[in-house]
């Protein structure tokens, strides 16, 4: 049974940092096309960032290119999201996804697949960017 859990949300000053961990388990994220979204109150569901390319390449929302940053550890089986210079636009909840054999090309570059093209999802975490 596939599970993963997402970790690392809370409350957080604008400026600030924080870590979101997604530890999977009865799936390998090794090889897998993996992606973090995000939902605020009342607003779809949004990529966030995602690594679904043969050569491992990340891709992020303009909204946090150069502020965010997409990693997993194969040896524990866990992916993460650094998130620096958070801003209170960036309050949402956020949601780890992983699918094997998934990518996506376009406009010249590996992009996020579509959310509903992920069959795995963590149940997400909550991060509030407030002073």
């Amino acid at each position: 049974q596939v599970q993963l859990v997402e970790s690392g949300g809370g409350l957080v000053q604008p400026g600030g940092s924080l870590r979101l961990s997604c530890a999977a388990s009865g799936f390998g994220l090794d090889y897998a096309c993996i992606g973090w979204f995000r939902q605020a109150p009342g607003k779809p569901r949004e990529e966030v960032s995602c690594i679904c390319s043969p050569d491992g390449s990340s891709y992020y929302a303009d909204s946090v290119k150069g502020r965010f940053t997409i990693s997993r550890d194969n040896a524990k089986n866990t992916m993460y999201l650094e998130m620096n210079k958070v801003k209170p636009e960036d309050t949402a909840v956020y949601y780890c996804a992983a699918e094997d054999g998934l990518t996506y090309w376009n406009d010249g570059l590996y992009r996020c697949p579509a959310a509903s093209q992920f069959n795995s999802w963590g149940r997400g975490t909550q991060v509030t960017v407030s002073s």
